[in-house]
């Protein structure tokens, strides 16, 4: 295996792992904060907080980690390290200042998201007023988010993932205790109101943020050395103006930003729509329908979807890299490799959350549910397009064709917003989904051709590799539904306790399943390279 396909694969591990455990943190916490603050309705007033947040989050990086990352990377390759760090110390100031103009900013037009997403409702619990309270109170992590961004962006640029990866754990948990533990003070001991409970909720991001800073200042002091090292081998043969250098950075980071800001733009085109089409015909409690599609079930199909992340943030660097040089055979290489191990992973981890949608939703979610195990079961495969549009985005950023990604997004936002309320109206909470499949859809199809036209990339490999994959994919879900339909005899996903038998019965078979198909197929070790071999050499399963 190659160098740079081990690089690939060690950085995209350690990040995958940072992302998932971030993740699944991310998840479990649900558990007890449903708990705490009961029912669909408290969850979707801490969305409607988090959408516009995750929004202006992505505006005021501007996508400075991975422009960053690329932009470094890319002088790396020729020996300028000098030019970098040039970038690092004068974008530490604008990158505060940028963070504190868009929390203002996030602040100051509260009031009007919120009319925004609470037009036409009658039904809800809450108002305009908790909505904006909800919103500000998180907007105070975007004072913090954009400098941690940089530095990340900066780890990134020098194939360092670590940092980021124990960063965002480090985040995660922090936010977590803080959130739990706001909620359940708030509500259980002083029994004060949910919209405060819910505001501390959403302001434990920025406590979460504050802790991950302090993680990245404790590495940078750590690895400053190296760095000050890579200075005395600059060649100094580049002169890069502050001015050109901002220019790149934000050719670079635009795109960035709309991909960072895709998944939170369709889910505000559910806000803006769902509500008005759901109670038009009259159906079900459109509040809870949305909380369960925009956070109970997004929550659980993200997980997923972490490998893509991490493939995004490795694989932008190393393009860029073989790109400035010239090393097509890298690029090629490495593309190809992405997006194997993508769909090797992603694919049964979608189809097998959507086979088992109602003990899973059981689980996590207090109680079965008729309507949330259908989203689940449905959104779970979406996943997969969520994914490939990650990566293929990310491949576009590599080869600078980055320009690509926002007509792409434009086009699959234009089909979200032009269906969205004609499917719901025919559909109900699964319309949303299937727009939002649409969407995706077109996007990656895009993005596929304008890779083939300017990397002239041959997918005649994936093309084969994908319907082994599927094949392997349609064994492992026979054996899981049959399995499960034949453990549903004598457990019910309605009891959690039995769920998470189900779900561990199921998924492990499945896994083993998927597992020994790759192995005995050689398919494995052609992804993950000497790490499987030895593996089969102990299990004694033949080459």
């Amino acid at each position: 295996m190659s160098s740079s396909s081990s690089n690939l694969i060690k950085g995209t591990f350690i990040l995958t792992l940072g992302t998932i455990i971030s993740k699944v943190l991310g998840l479990f916490y649900v558990i007890p904060f449903r708990e705490i603050v009961g029912g669909s309705e408290p969850v979707a007033l801490y969305g409607f907080g988090y959408v516009p947040y995750n929004i202006f989050i992505s505006i005021s990086t501007a996508g400075i980690p991975l422009a960053v990352a690329k932009y470094i990377a890319k002088h790396n390759a020729l020996e300028e390290y000098a030019v970098g760090r040039k970038l690092f110390k004068s974008s530490t100031f604008i990158m505060i200042t940028s963070g504190f103009v868009c929390f203002l900013i996030m602040f100051l037009t509260a009031p009007y998201f919120a009319e925004l997403v609470m037009a036409g409702s009658q039904k809800a619990s809450f108002g305009v007023a908790d909505v904006t309270t909800v919103i500000r109170a998180v907007s105070y992590a975007l004072i913090i988010i954009p400098v941690m961004s940089l530095i990340r962006g900066f780890f990134q640029g020098h194939q360092m993932m670590g940092p980021s990866a124990i960063s965002q754990v480090v985040e995660q948990i922090v936010r977590t205790i803080f959130l739990i533990g706001g909620a359940y003070v708030v509500l259980k001991v002083f029994h004060g109101s949910m919209v405060t409970a819910i505001s501390l909720a959403t302001f434990a991001a920025f406590i979460g943020g504050v802790a991950s800073l302090i993680c990245l200042f404790w590495y940078w002091k750590k690895s400053k050395p190296t760095f000050d090292e890579l200075l005395v081998h600059d060649r100094g043969t580049v002169t890069v103006s502050l001015g050109s250098m901002y220019k790149e950075i934000i050719l670079y980071a635009l795109p960035f930003v709309f991909v960072g800001i895709a998944n939170s733009l369709y889910q505000i085109i559910d806000q803006v729509t769902f509500k008005r089409a759901m109670e038009a015909v009259n159906a079900g409690n459109a509040i809870a329908d949305l909380g369960v599609l925009n956070f109970d079930a997004h929550k659980l199909v993200i997980i997923p979807v972490s490998l893509a992340t991490a493939f995004s943030l490795t694989l932008v660097p190393l393009i860029t890299e073989s790109f400035a040089v010239g090393d097509k055979k890298v690029l090629v290489r490495s593309v190809d490799q992405t997006f194997q191990i993508l769909l090797f992973v992603t694919v049964p981890a979608a189809m097998g959350l959507s086979i088992l949608a109602e003990p899973v939703y059981t689980l996590f979610y207090n109680g079965q549910s008729d309507i949330g195990t259908s989203v689940l079961m449905h959104y779970a495969p979406v996943a997969i397009l969520f994914a490939l549009y990650s990566v293929t985005a990310a491949i576009l950023q590599g080869i600078n064709e980055q320009r690509f990604t926002i007509l792409s997004l434009l086009v699959g936002l234009l089909i979200k917003l032009t269906l969205n309320i004609p499917f719901i109206e025919k559909y109900h909470v699964l319309g949303a989904v299937y727009t939002t499949a649409l969407g995706y859809s077109v996007s990656i199809i895009i993005n596929l051709v304008i890779i083939k036209l300017f990397a002239n990339y041959p997918f005649k490999m994936i093309v084969r590799r994908t319907i082994l994959i599927g094949v392997f994919n349609v064994i492992m879900c026979v054996v899981v539904i049959a399995l499960y339909k034949g453990l549903t005899i004598f457990l019910s996903p309605a009891s959690k306790f039995q769920s998470f038998l189900i779900i561990v019965i199921c998924g492990g078979v499945g896994a083993l399943v998927y597992a020994a198909l790759g192995l005995k197929s050689n398919l494995a070790d052609r992804l993950f390279g000497s790490r499987v071999q030895r593996i089969k050499a102990k299990l004694r399963l033949g080459s």
